[in-house]
């Protein structure tokens, strides 16, 4: 495979993950990308230091999409790329977290490869790992949880999605972009089995300036979203080794009814 250093490997694609967000967690094949793109087409969050390790002369195009707005839907972001690739750009495609964990990475790829063009994926420290890791959040621990689950909290039909056995003793589950849906998913994981005193940490723009890290009990995850004006970028994570981290209790009075754990 040609290196991604490669001078002469015109018109292409790298999809490089810029991590959750602090430009110290940015890959250092990360920035070899960034230093030889002649375009870079990037998320709204991602911040400006990051995009300054492109050359001066390298264009920027924002494609920023929000829960409620999209700047561009993502087949035009395809076709986007695709036309600068064939004029013999070198285009980065830089995505918030990792490109292939919840970022449509693979949607991209699919369709630069449909099209019979080069792409190579640099990997990103994912929001998970990078603001559990903030929060001194083990996702993982010998003693209270050997499996991890990653789901989608905004996704279609979530009354119809079958969560039951993803959460619980001995299990972590981690739910991005669910902060906007956090009632419904409390009811939804309670309707399907999970305890309302298990552990919840919610992590709001984590690595980023302001961050926060709260905990509570699933039952009252809902209202402490509310109460605390909890905005995104931010992930919920439930499980006992939310114990474990550094996360502030929110523990409202009417959740303690639902158990002691968070304590």
């Amino acid at each position: 495979m040609t290196s991604l250093l490669d001078p002469q490997a015109r018109g292409r694609v790298i999809l490089v993950g810029a991590g959750p967000g602090d430009p110290g967690l940015l890959t250092l094949r990360a920035v070899d990308a960034l230093r030889q793109a002649d375009i870079v087409v990037h998320d709204g969050l991602i911040d400006p230091r990051i995009l300054d390790y492109a050359p001066p002369a390298a264009q920027r195009i924002s494609v920023a999409k929000s829960r409620a707005r999209h700047t561009l839907p993502q087949e035009a972001i395809n076709a986007l790329i695709i036309a600068h690739v064939r004029a013999g750009s070198i285009v980065v495609r830089l995505k918030g977290g990792d490109p292939f964990v919840f970022g449509r990475g693979g949607e991209e790829v699919e369709a630069v490869r449909a099209a019979g063009l080069r792409v190579d994926v640099v990997p990103g420290v994912s929001a998970a790992l990078g603001c559990a890791a903030e929060a001194m959040l083990p996702l993982t621990h010998r003693d209270w949880s050997s499996a991890v689950s990653f789901v989608a909290g905004q996704c279609k039909g979530l009354s119809e999605q079958n969560w039951a056995g993803l959460a619980g003793h001995g299990r972590t589950l981690v739910i991005y972009m669910g902060v906007a849906n956090a009632p419904a998913i409390a009811d939804k994981l309670m309707a399907d089995g999970v305890d309302p005193a298990l552990p919840v940490a919610v992590l709001e723009k984590g690595t980023l300036p302001g961050q926060r890290a709260l905990r509570t009990l699933l039952a009252d995850l809902g209202e402490m979203v509310t109460r605390e004006r909890v905005q995104s970028p931010a992930i919920i994570v439930v499980g006992e080794v939310v114990l474990l981290s550094d996360a502030e209790s929110r523990l409202a009075g009417l959740a303690r009814q639902a158990g002691a754990l968070a304590q």
